[in-house]
């Protein structure tokens, strides 16, 4: 597992209060083979709130003319999971966590939906400790570029509708996506690709089929516009 300091330094933050960090990576498998030791899911609450609470402040008064309905798409496209997971991914969120065996052994520290509760986890974490300030300026120092890019493009968090649009474009026929899924019933991973003009150009996992072709639609429109600056 990589060191808090390490965390710290990708973070930016440097925590009073160590062991809040310590607990917003703390994962619930973890708990169920310790007891007593607490989860990150309250912090992921707090954090939900406060996340939710500063992208809207930014885009309220970024965009003084834009209705309560474009504000609306654009904070959901920025706060979406497959947003916080992407992010959380970045920052190495994955080798911090603390996780049950099984889930380890299962993949949990790439697993987009256990990264993106832990980012929340931690801007709770960071507003707990220092107040919201430097919550703020994490979030916009993580987000403000995709905050812009979904004010300019509404969508812009929607790779499918991305990539649909641009098969459109091109004279292509829609994607083609193809499911498969492995693991128990109670805990199955989702696999897809995408096709475009009949050929593989997408790959994604997720713990939901929609997860799942949302960043295989990620994949193939960074695989198909290597320039376009969107990651």
């Amino acid at each position: 597992m990589v060191s808090a300091d390490s965390l710290e330094s990708r973070i930016g933050y440097r925590f009073g209060d160590p062991d809040r960090l310590v607990l917003a990576l703390t994962h619930r498998s973890w708990c169920a083979e310790h007891p007593g030791e607490p989860s990150n899911e309250r912090l992921e609450f707090l954090g939900d709130a406060v996340l939710g609470l500063v992208v809207t402040d930014y885009i309220f008064d970024r965009f003084p003319e834009r209705p309560e309905g474009k504000l609306a798409k654009t904070r959901a496209s920025v706060v979406s999971a497959a947003s916080l997971s992407i992010i959380g991914e970045a920052l190495g969120l994955g080798e911090g966590l603390r996780l049950g065996r099984g889930e380890d052994a299962s993949g949990g520290r790439s697993k987009a939906s256990i990264l993106a509760d832990a980012l929340e986890a931690v801007i709770g974490a960071i507003y707990l400790d220092g107040g919201i300030d430097p919550a703020r300026q994490f979030v916009l120092g993580q987000f403000e570029a995709q905050i812009d890019e979904a004010a300019r493009r509404p969508g812009a968090g929607d790779f499918k509708t991305r990539l649909q649009e641009m098969a459109a474009g091109e004279g292509f026929d829609p994607p083609f996506y193809e499911i498969t899924s492995t693991g128990p019933e109670h805990d199955k991973r989702f696999h897809a690709t995408v096709r475009l003009d009949g050929v593989v150009t997408g790959r994604g996992d997720g713990s939901s089929k929609k997860e799942a072709e949302q960043r295989a639609a990620r994949d193939a429109w960074h695989a198909s516009t290597p320039k376009d600056g969107d990651r």
